[in-house]
């Protein structure tokens, strides 16, 4: 079992678990994430995961993708992580995981007990939340933490006043 990181409090820190995909949604989830942790003296965990369909090819070809599909993932990363250092002072940690998205992610918060919260964004777009909100919803209820839901229409004001 992994050990709790210590604040200068000596209480354990909570870490809010954030999800980094293309999606649009995925700013307003990584504002809020990084307003509560430094409000709430918290850390950030950056889970991506990437699909199998997206190496269903001959395995020199398969192995090429996924790691172009990890590079991707580190640059876009790197470009949130430096704002928080910036901004907020955070550190963010990045966890890349292969498989079916709503099932790593589940078993990204199972395994992790440093996890305090997930914080998922919902689309603004009018066809429901996205199917990350709509799939991890279903299981809020057996989840070991609490599940965030931003809204993607809030503004960057907005979320600094309610976080």
């Amino acid at each position: 079992m992994l050990k709790a990181i210590e604040t200068t409090t000596g209480a354990p820190m909570r870490k809010f678990l954030v999800i980094l995909d293309d999606s649009r949604e995925c700013l307003n989830a990584m504002r809020f994430a990084s307003l509560r942790a430094e409000h709430t003296s918290g850390g950030i965990e950056v889970l991506s995961v990437i699909p199998p369909d997206e190496f269903n090819h001959w395995i020199g070809v398969g192995d090429i993708m996924r790691e172009e599909a990890r590079e991707r993932i580190v640059a876009h990363f790197e470009v949130f992580a430096k704002w928080m250092r910036d901004k907020h002072g955070l550190e963010p940690h990045l966890v890349i995981r292969e498989g079916e998205p709503v099932t790593e992610i589940l078993a990204q918060v199972t395994e992790d007990p440093e996890i305090g919260v997930l914080v998922l964004g919902a689309s603004a777009e009018g066809k429901g939340p996205g199917p990350l909100v709509t799939q991890l919803a279903r299981s809020a209820g057996s989840l070991p933490v609490p599940i965030t839901i931003v809204p993607g229409t809030l503004s960057k004001e907005q979320l600094e006043d309610i976080a």
